[in-house]
């Protein structure tokens, strides 16, 4: 998820503080993303640096002084840009891991449907956690648990299909062979 790209798009609207662009982001996105603040002013600052951002005006309080920043015309220009443009699929991270580490298990003669029954428990696990999510939360903990509920149920199928064809997989992986025969 690009954060520079989500506080442009929560400051268009109007110039606001690090702090409340911190609390806006994490109302919104928080729950599967915490952001920490440092992380959001080295954000403005890159942003700054870019032209993407301006610093709109500077407020004296208890602390630091908070500065507040503003969306300039190159940054929402780059705003539309990323808006307009689909996003690639995502099969990076979680999932090309659990497809490596059972390939590997197969490769080393290891059982891979332990592997797989273990990452079912789990993805059962988070499947409940999300439910109890989308039934105690507001419209956009609702959104966002059934987005990744939906992942999760794909996952699934992915696991019981490739338990399906361990027997297969094995001798393939084991003999070294790459044609899939």
């Amino acid at each position: 998820m690009s954060v520079s790209r989500i506080l442009l798009g929560l400051l268009e609207p109007q110039a606001q503080h690090g702090y409340t662009l911190r609390q806006r982001y994490d109302d919104w996105f928080g729950a599967s993303r915490p952001l920490k603040s440092a992380q959001v002013y080295a954000t403005l600052q890159r942003l700054d640096r870019d032209g993407l951002i301006d610093l709109a005006g500077v407020t004296a309080g208890e602390g630091p002084d908070r500065r507040m920043y503003a969306i300039t015309g190159s940054g929402v220009v780059e705003l539309e840009r990323w808006l307009d443009e689909p996003e690639v699929p995502d099969v990076t991270g979680t999932r090309r891991v659990l497809f490596a580490k059972v390939l590997i298990a197969l490769s080393s003669g290891r059982p891979a449907d332990v592997l797989l029954d273990r990452q079912r428990q789990a993805h059962h696990a988070r499947l409940r956690e999300m439910r109890v999510r989308r039934q105690s939360g507001d419209l956009i903990d609702q959104l966002d648990a059934d987005f990744e509920m939906y992942h999760l149920d794909a996952d699934l199928r992915w696991i019981d299909g490739a338990v399906g064809r361990l027997d297969r997989l094995a001798a393939i992986v084991l003999s070294g062979s790459t044609d899939g025969a």
